[in-house]
C-alpha cells in the first residue's frame, strides 16, 4: 500500500521526469542524434549558474536571471529543477532580480543520503538566501515546493516579504485537520500501529484507531483511488529529448524546457535521455518528512488549478476526466481550508488549468502576482 501510494503522489505532483523514469529501461532501440547536433546544444536561457554550500557536503545548484527590484526566488516542484522556470522567470525581470534553486537530491544539485525533511530543506533555502544576502525575498513555489514555503513562512517569517504558492498549498503546505492529508496521516498511523504492537492496551489502541483515524484514512483511500494517471512514453518518445518534449506536449498539453529534460536525465552517448539522475529513495524520503504546518505569518498569493486540466490523453476521454474531477473534489475543501487558515492569503482560483499553472495560465499567474509583489512593503 505504501508503494503504491508514494507512486500515487509522484504522478500528481507532476514530475515528467519521474514518469519517464519507468520507461527509460525500454528505450535501447531506436534513431539516434547527430553528435555535432548533441555537441551544439546549449541552454538559451539567459541565466547564469552557480553552486551553494547548504550543509556539509551540499550544494545546491542556483540559476540567477538577473534583473532588477525586489528578490524573486523561485522553486520547483517534486522532481523538477529550476530549469522549469527557464521560459517563465525572463518574463519577471524587467521588475524583478529572479532566481532559481534546485532542491537537493535532483538535477545538478548534490544527492546525500539524507536532510529530505520539509524543515531542512526549507533551512536549504535559508542558506542560498544568507550567500547570496537577499534581504526579504518573496518566495514563490510550486507543487510539493508549498512545503518549504510554509517551513520559512512558520518560523522564519522576519527573512521573506511573502509567499506565492503555485497549486502548491495541498496538505504538506497547510495541514487542517478537518481535511487531513494521506500521506502525513499514514505517517502518523504507521506510527501508532508500531506504538500498539508495544502496548499492554491493544483493545484501547484499537478502539481509538477505529473510532478516530481508520474512517478518515478510509475516506482519503477511496478518494485516491478515483486518480486517473497517463500512460507512460512509449520507446519511441525517448529516443531523443526532442521527442520526448513532444510526448509530454502530447499527452500533457504543455510544454517543458528541453534544458529541465536534460536537467534530469544523464544522456547516453547518442544523445538520447538516459539513466535519471534522481535516486529512487528520494521522493519517499521527502513524503516521509513532510511535516504540519498550520501557521503561516506572512502575505501570500495561492493559486490553485481546480478542477486540473490533465492534458489531451485524460481530457479527450470523458470518463477519465470524470474521474479526475471527482478525484479534485477533496482539494476544493483544502483550497477553502487555506483560505480560512492562513488569513493573510489571497487565494485564485483557476478551473482548467494545468498542475503547472505557470506553464498552462502563464498571463493569469504574472498578472496576479505583479499585483501582489507590487502591494507589498
Amino acid at each position: 500500500m505504501k508503494k503504491f501510494l508514494m507512486r500515487f503522489s509522484m504522478a500528481v505532483l507532476g514530475s515528467a521526469l519521474v514518469c519517464f523514469a519507468a520507461a527509460i529501461c525500454a528505450a535501447q532501440q531506436g534513431a539516434s542524434l547527430d553528435k555535432q547536433q548533441l555537441a551544439a546544444w546549449h541552454d538559451p536561457s539567459p541565466h547564469t549558474v552557480q553552486f551553494v554550500t547548504v550543509d556539509k557536503d551540499v550544494k545546491l545548484e542556483v540559476l540567477d536571471w538577473g534583473g532588477a527590484g525586489r528578490p524573486v526566488v523561485l522553486l520547483a516542484g517534486l522532481g523538477n529543477t529550476a530549469h522549469v522556470f527557464d521560459d517563465f522567470a525572463p518574463k519577471l525581470t524587467v521588475q524583478y532580480h529572479v532566481y532559481g534553486i534546485t532542491r537537493r537530491g535532483f538535477g545538478a544539485s548534490s544527492v546525500p543520503a539524507t536532510g529530505y525533511t520539509a524543515d531542512r530543506l526549507g533551512d536549504d533555502v535559508l542558506a542560498v538566501l544568507d550567500a547570496l544576502k537577499l534581504d526579504r525575498p518573496v518566495l514563490v513555489g510550486h507543487s510539493i515546493a508549498g512545503e518549504e514555503l510554509s517551513s520559512v513562512g512558520t518560523r522564519h517569517p522576519e527573512r521573506i516579504a511573502g509567499l506565492i504558492y503555485l497549486d502548491a498549498g495541498y496538505g504538506y503546505a497547510y495541514y487542517d485537520p478537518s481535511v487531513g492529508y494521506w500521506n502525513i496521516d499514514l505517517n502518523e498511523l504507521e506510527k501508532k500501529l508500531e506504538q500498539m504492537k508495544e502496548s499492554n492496551d491493544i483493545l484501547q489502541f484499537a478502539q481509538e484507531l477505529q473510532q478516530n483515524e481508520l474512517p478518515a484514512f478510509e475516506r482519503q483511500l477511496r478518494e485516491l483511488r478515483k486518480f486517473p494517471v497517463s500512460p507512460p512514453p512509449s520507446p519511441s518518445d525517448l529516443v531523443s529529448f526532442q521527442a520526448l518534449g513532444a510526448w509530454f506536449t502530447r499527452t500533457r498539453g504543455i510544454s517543458f524546457p528541453e534544458a529541465e529534460f536534460r536537467a534530469g536525465s544523464e544522456p547516453t552517448p547518442d544523445g538520447k535521455p538516459g539513466k535519471p539522475k534522481m535516486p529512487p529513495s528520494v521522493p519517499p524520503a521527502i513524503f516521509a518528512g513532510e511535516q504540519k504546518y498550520m501557521n503561516v505569518r506572512v502575505p501570500v498569493l495561492a493559486f490553485f488549478a481546480l478542477p486540473h486540466d490533465l492534458g489531451p490523453s485524460i481530457d479527450n476521454d470523458s470518463v477519465a476526466r470524470a474521474a479526475a474531477e471527482a478525484a479534485d473534489a477533496p482539494d476544493v475543501a483544502q483550497m477553502n481550508a487555506f483560505e480560512r487558515g492562513v488569513p493573510s492569503s489571497r487565494v485564485v482560483r483557476l478551473p482548467h488549468a494545468n498542475h503547472y499553472v505557470f506553464l498552462s495560465n502563464e498571463a493569469d499567474v504574472l498578472r496576479e502576482m505583479r499585483a501582489s509583489l507590487g502591494s507589498l512593503p
